[in-house]
């Protein structure tokens, strides 16, 4: 990457030193309006970006060449890739900044989603497609959700989110016959993932997984970790730590209260666990973390 691409936490600022957010929402017209409607190549180091275009049109710009963008697509930027745009005045839609480690899945681990959010895509939306249009409003939705500040705006925002960034990979993913490509290991992971978030405070080991879906713990796990990288009591640990975080940041009930509604009946253990597995206590993961998101609310 050329040295002369600027990197930005918005483009035109640089707020590393107080960041204010773990995501950001804006309307395209809102900044492109003060760059003569052009956004020069940068990039997010930190940051994950999806724009919804509403109406108008515009390029962006991936890998040294210009992609048309129209009315109804949705374009995802991954961290640290240049990029820009040049948009149509007529534009509107939103431009959405995440905190890398706040979304759902890590680009670029093993998994179909983390592979699809490593790389930038521009997904046209169908509006006649029950899943396309749903895409369209969820953007929409945590638009206004995000301007509204209202009582239980964090949970909403997270919801749209994924939502939207599930569906834009699938509609992405999928052949001309609006199926994706049938794999058995991919069945296999969305049933465990279901099956880890009604337990996963039950705290069941990798054998009731693999039980439940009729296969060995050896062969579970090999499936596991060719999917995420990880064992399979490692992704069940990371479902309770991301559990234990989302709580740590988003609600100011001790690190003892959050313990025990995690199934930890010893909060020695628990704090024991989330050291082992985060590399800090709950408590300094926690006074970290709200430093970094400069005293997020918890609403």
């Amino acid at each position: 990457m050329a040295k002369s691409v600027p990197n930005y936490e918005l483009y035109g600022e640089n707020v590393a030193r107080n960041p204010d957010f773990w995501l950001h929402c804006e309307t395209i017209p809102s900044r492109s309006s003060l760059h003569d409607w052009e956004i020069r190549p940068h990039r997010h180091d930190s940051f994950f970006q999806i724009l919804y275009i509403d109406s108008g049109s515009g390029q962006a710009l991936f890998d040294g060449a210009w992609h048309t963008i129209l009315a109804h697509s949705v374009v995802t930027v991954p961290p640290a890739r240049d990029h820009g745009f040049r948009f149509s005045r007529d534009v509107d839609g939103f431009v959405i900044t995440v905190l890398t480690s706040h979304l759902k899945t890590i680009p670029g681990d093993r998994s179909r989603l983390g592979a699809w959010l490593a790389r930038p895509h521009l997904t046209p939306l169908d509006m006649a497609n029950e899943d396309a249009a749903y895409v369209a409003q969820s953007l929409r939705r945590l638009g206004v959700e995000f301007a509204a500040r209202r009582n239980g705006r964090t949970d909403l925002l997270e919801a749209y989110l994924t939502t939207a960034l599930q569906l834009t990979a699938r509609l992405s993913s999928e052949g001309p016959d609006g199926k994706a490509a049938p794999d058995e290991n991919d069945r296999r992971m969305e049933l465990l993932s279901g099956l880890i978030q009604r337990h996963y405070r039950s705290h069941k080991p990798a054998g009731y997984y693999a039980g439940e879906l009729g296969i060995s713990p050896t062969h579970l796990n090999r499936i596991v970790k060719a999917t995420t990288g990880l064992g399979t009591h490692e992704l069940i640990a990371r479902k309770l730590i991301d559990e234990a975080k989302r709580e740590l940041v988003f609600t100011f009930d001790s690190a003892q209260e959050i313990g025990y509604r995690l199934g930890f009946t010893d909060p020695a253990y628990f704090s024991r666990f989330f050291l082992r597995q985060v590399g800090q206590t709950p408590r300094s993961w926690r006074l970290a973390e709200r430093a970094k998101l400069g005293g997020l609310s918890a609403s």
